[in-house]
């Protein structure tokens, strides 16, 4: 195959994106029986979780200035490249220790995410990224849906290790559709890398990146909460089995694709911080009106999931609208701001996923994950106020 000439179609960065994503959620129905195979605590195979999200929080950091400096294809390849290469040292481990370290290895596979948010950016403008990002982000949600339902089918039917096997497979198909039709976009590169990283400061002072960055990371994070908590509420509360769970995991996606969709229509008419506010409010309803129910003794699987169908709704109002603000506020560091927002998004991801796995007890676990994502989701609504009272106070600033 010739290396790519052009700008990379939107299919690519869709499954580059998505694999992302499913390096993420599809192993998790198998935490169990990984535990099992290694002869482990469930805490300490709990690592290839928490240990993952806190190792690509420092990789994003990495690639985002690195692709503004260098280009987004040779991070992009390079990150597939090991990707595929950790997938395959995580089916041949033979111990706990080994396998975690080939599991930190796959967080390479970030590079999708931040890089292909950054080429979007460099390729259309605000509105037209908002709007762009919003049916990328819809069509690769597929991704958390299925990934649990795949990953549980495939441990039943084959062991835990094939879905690495699967993670392999993937990882070098990308590899080989990035090489073939990601061509570079990143045209504004600066002459050196310390010039590059002495431009970094402008986007650190910049207060509505930093706006729109914790209302991603607090939206997101009501995410991380509610699948760390998931799987104790299905269990102690419901009797759900495996494939039961892997669908009630995946079911937030429903919602999160339905506000894509929506980003998608509106995004070129509508600005970006009132969709933002409307899917912030969204989120906030939608877990307070489920604690009301289980606090009355009305508690009930539908009420549990369709609290988080809403707070996935509001999340596809706001993730490809705040990642376009953010790209936004400086677009010559588009990709250190993807990177620097991503890390942001991972290490509070990290915090909430440890944190609700301490809280929730077999006793409370339906109450406290309903409270924490709920708080998560009036943080990220606290975040778009900002921005909305910057945008009303200070019109002009940090625009460029």
């Amino acid at each position: 195959m010739r290396a790519a000439q052009s700008a990379p179609h939107l299919v690519t960065l869709i499954v580059s994106t998505a694999l992302a994503v499913l390096s993420l959620n599809m192993f998790l129905p198998s935490l169990p029986r990984i535990a099992a195979d290694f002869d482990s605590s469930y805490s300490l195979v709990n690592l290839s979780l928490g240990g993952y999200l806190a190792l690509s929080a420092v990789l994003q950091l990495i690639m985002g200035p690195l692709s503004d400096r260098y280009g987004r294809r040779p991070v992009l390849l390079a990150s597939m490249l090991v990707f595929a290469l950790a997938s395959v040292g995580c089916v041949l481990a033979e111990s706990i220790w080994v396998f975690l370290g080939f599991r930190m290895l796959q967080g390479a596979v970030v590079a999708g995410q931040v890089l292909s948010r950054a080429a979007i950016r460099d390729m259309y403008s605000t509105a037209d990224a908002a709007s762009k990002l919003g049916y990328v982000t819809m069509a690769m949600a597929l991704a958390p849906m299925l990934g649990p339902m795949l990953g549980g089918a495939l441990d039943i039917a084959f062991g835990w290790r094939s879905g690495f096997v699967l993670y392999a497979v993937l990882g070098l198909g990308v590899l080989l559709l990035s090489w073939s039709d990601w061509g570079e976009t990143n045209h504004q590169r600066a002459a050196t890398f310390g010039a590059q990283m002495r431009s970094y400061p402008e986007l650190l002072r910049a207060r509505r990146f930093w706006g729109y960055s914790f209302c991603l990371a607090f939206s997101i994070g009501g995410f991380y909460a509610f699948i760390t908590g998931a799987p104790l509420v299905a269990a102690a509360w419901f009797d759900l089995n495996p494939a039961l769970l892997g669908v009630g995991i995946g079911i937030i996606t429903c919602g999160f694709m339905v506000g894509n969709f929506v980003t998608g229509l509106l995004a070129r008419r509508v600005p970006l911080i009132s969709l933002i506010l409307a899917g912030r409010l969204a989120a906030v309803v939608g877990p307070l009106i489920g604690l009301s129910l289980f606090l009355a003794g009305q508690g009930a699987t539908l009420v549990f999931f369709g609290s988080a169908i809403a707070v996935g709704f509001g999340n596809g109002l706001t993730v490809a609208n705040a990642s376009t603000g953010l790209m936004s506020v400086r677009p010559h560091l588009a990709g250190s701001a993807s990177g620097l927002s991503g890390a942001i998004v991972v290490a509070l991801g990290a915090l909430m996923t440890t944190g609700t796995g301490f809280l929730v007890t077999p006793d409370n676990a339906p109450f406290m994950v309903l409270t924490i994502i709920l708080l998560s989701s009036f943080c990220a609504l606290a975040a778009a106020l900002y921005v909305r009272w910057l945008d009303i106070h200070e019109p002009l600033e940090e625009t460029a």
